[in-house]
């Protein structure tokens, strides 16, 4: 049975789970990891394919399960909380997949930023909202921190959404499906002036982030945290260190 502490949505629709192989297209010799596999819907498509991977599960009777349906030569399954997970152990050139619960999404998110530098590309299933903020361009409603965090580091890509009949049980929403790819120049932005801006965002520059010379950067003080890019936000972090 699904779990709410865990945010378990178990996704059983087969249309959608060939779009999402299609998406990640694994082959041999991937380092693939998955988060969240639950009973396996995307495991075991992706292991026809990538012959070996691992998967993170917190929950221990799905984790003894997909251990015991698969040979750990073939499945390395890690029963541990993926906000916990070191991912940097793996590795570099990782393929990251999953199809996240919503409780962790945001956290997990940022989590990952931090190994952009190890990672190949990552594709998610998450809820549809997260994804639109996760995608959206300066001075959208849905624009923010975890806008500015995710794509001065990614170039991300909205793949196409899914309805809430391709899970078990419905979730109360619509659900999305996103690719992420680390930018060969990352941009440095600091995360604590981030949340400094968005706390504030219907403030002024001048007012959200006092002490900035905005006009030795060219940004006009009277704009809010909302109407600047990431690539600002990274001239904003190196004049204040």
């Amino acid at each position: 049975m699904p779990r709410k502490r865990f945010g378990q949505h178990f996704l059983h629709d087969p249309g959608v789970v060939a779009r999402i192989v299609a998406a990640i297209d694994p082959r041999p010799g991937d380092r693939l990891i998955e988060i969240g596999p639950g009973e396996g819907a995307l495991t075991r498509p992706l292991l026809e394919r990538a012959e070996r991977m691992a998967a993170i599960e917190i929950d221990r009777d799905l984790a003894a399960r997909l251990a015991a349906e698969f040979p750990a030569s073939r499945l390395q399954v890690l029963c541990q909380d993926a906000l916990e997970c070191d991912f940097s152990a793996f590795g570099e050139g990782l393929r990251i997949v999953g199809n996240l619960p919503y409780n962790i999404s945001t956290p997990l998110l940022f989590h990952l930023a931090k190994q952009a530098a190890r990672v190949r590309d990552l594709h998610f299933m998450l809820q549809r909202e997260v994804v639109e903020r996760m995608v959206a361009a300066a001075s959208r409603p849905e624009y923010g921190r975890l806008s500015v965090s995710l794509q001065a580091r990614f170039r991300m890509e909205k793949l196409f959404t899914v309805a809430r009949g391709a899970f078990r049980p419905p979730p109360k929403v619509e659900s999305a499906v996103v690719r992420m790819v680390p930018l060969e120049r990352m941009l440095d932005v600091d995360e604590a002036l981030l949340r400094r801006a968005f706390s504030a965002r219907r403030k002024t520059l001048r007012n959200a982030l006092p002490g900035v010379d905005f006009a030795a950067l060219g940004i006009d003080p009277r704009l809010r945290p909302e109407n600047l890019s990431p690539a600002d936000y990274a001239r904003i972090t190196s004049s204040v260190r």
